[in-house]
């Protein structure tokens, strides 16, 4: 497989730092420590660009860590990024800081709905959705996504039944999606905009992996859908696109006023603000050299993604979901025939490799695990390789 990389192609041993993906996944999966192969959590086993761990090496070397003020830069370094990668035109006073995105999930569903309400998710989708809608005593109304056994699809007509039947206040897009990798189109966006309209819906869309997207798909940011403008609220990061979650950043970007306001209030009731140093990390990240790395990155993934694909495809009952963006593969057992424990045990005890399971992420994830690929070339091609000698009876 070509496009290899020396940002991308060397292994960084992670065990030992405070890592979850790596550090826990023998507490948690029994995958050993020793030997086994972490793609479960959703970060990425590179270093950032040199423009960020420089922002942060900046801060160290001038020796005082103290409060963040005067955001102009950050806040011009989001606007510059959405406008120039995204084509979507962001107002300053629009964006909110949360510490990360499930935090700004969290505050979202505090904000605009009550105990009790319903919370529309399109499922199988991120599990820590359903996870702060549950914490914070609302009700998850799951919409199952159609699948073709290739494919997922919207299905407006059955979810229309569904949130009539068990009502809602808010829903939680996920675009592009995860576990499954679509990029919406702009008639499947417009048709989610029409849905959060029929039924009175705020409309929050989470767009953390807006930028890992693959050769032939152009993301739509919803902010760019008319109609909507009254009941949105868009979610964003750098800690997907530059693998820097720990630093726990990310933006609630709020045009309309009245919800705007109803935000702000939330985040002052809470005595929210930011983390110094995921601002500076931000504002390095989202510059002309973040862009150029972020480019190569995707050239990377291009071709572990075809390389795990091809080869978990060669494995007679298993189908990975192709991705159109992310690095988060969603691999189909269903056609193998096995229960969900024979298949995962082969995964975590054969081919020791710890990956997320299926059912947590909600309705139609009981067939599915997924892996992540965002690790070097030498990793994914270890996994393929344990992957297919675990299920070797199958061929």
């Amino acid at each position: 497989m070509t496009a290899h990389d020396p940002r991308f192609d060397p292994i960084i041993d992670r065990r030992g730092s405070h890592c979850v993906k790596w550090d826990m996944m023998e507490q948690l999966y029994g995958v050993p420590a020793e030997d086994g192969l972490a793609m479960w959590v959703a970060d990425m086993d590179f270093r950032p660009p040199a423009c960020v761990t420089q922002a942060v090496q900046d801060q160290l070397d001038h020796g005082i860590i103290g409060y963040f003020g005067n955001d102009t830069s950050y806040r011009d370094a989001i606007r510059w990024w959405m406008q120039e990668r995204h084509g979507w035109s962001v107002d300053a006073e629009a964006i909110f800081t949360t510490h990360g995105l499930v935090n700004g999930t969290a505050l979202c569903v505090d904000t605009w709905t009550a105990p009790g309400d319903g919370v529309v998710l399109f499922t199988p989708v991120y599990h820590a959705f359903a996870k702060v809608i549950k914490g914070n005593d609302r009700r998850v109304v799951e919409c199952e996504m159609a699948f073709d056994g290739t494919r997922y699809t919207t299905d407006f007509d059955a979810w229309d039944a569904v949130v009539e039947r068990e009502g809602a206040k808010m829903m939680i897009l996920c675009s592009p999606h995860n576990p499954n990798g679509r990029v919406w189109t702009k008639a499947e966006l417009e048709g989610f905009a029409a849905f959060a309209k029929r039924h009175d819906l705020i409309l929050v869309s989470d767009e953390i992996h807006h930028d890992l997207v693959y050769p032939g798909q152009t993301h739509i940011p919803m902010a760019n859908i008319p109609g909507v403008e009254d009941r949105l609220v868009m979610m964003t990061a750098t800690t997907k696109t530059f693998n820097i979650a720990g630093s726990h950043s990310g933006n609630v970007i709020v045009h309309d006023d009245k919800l705007r306001a109803q935000f702000a209030k939330k985040m002052g009731a809470l005595g929210l603000s930011p983390n110094s140093f995921g601002l500076f990390m931000a504002t390095a990240a989202y510059s002309p050299e973040g862009a150029a790395w972020v480019d190569d990155l995707m050239v990377y993934l291009d071709g572990n993604r075809k390389l795990f694909d091809a080869g978990i495809d060669a494995i007679p009952g298993l189908k990975s979901v192709a991705l159109e963006a992310t690095y988060l593969s969603w691999v189909d057992f269903d056609a193998t025939g096995m229960t969900r424990e024979e298949f995962t045990n082969r995964v975590e005890k054969g081919a020791r490799i710890a990956v997320n399971h299926g059912p947590t992420f909600g309705k139609g994830g009981d067939s599915f695990l997924r892996f992540n690929i965002a690790t070097p070339r030498a990793n994914v091609e270890d996994a393929v390789a344990r992957m297919q000698a675990a299920f070797s009876d199958l061929q």
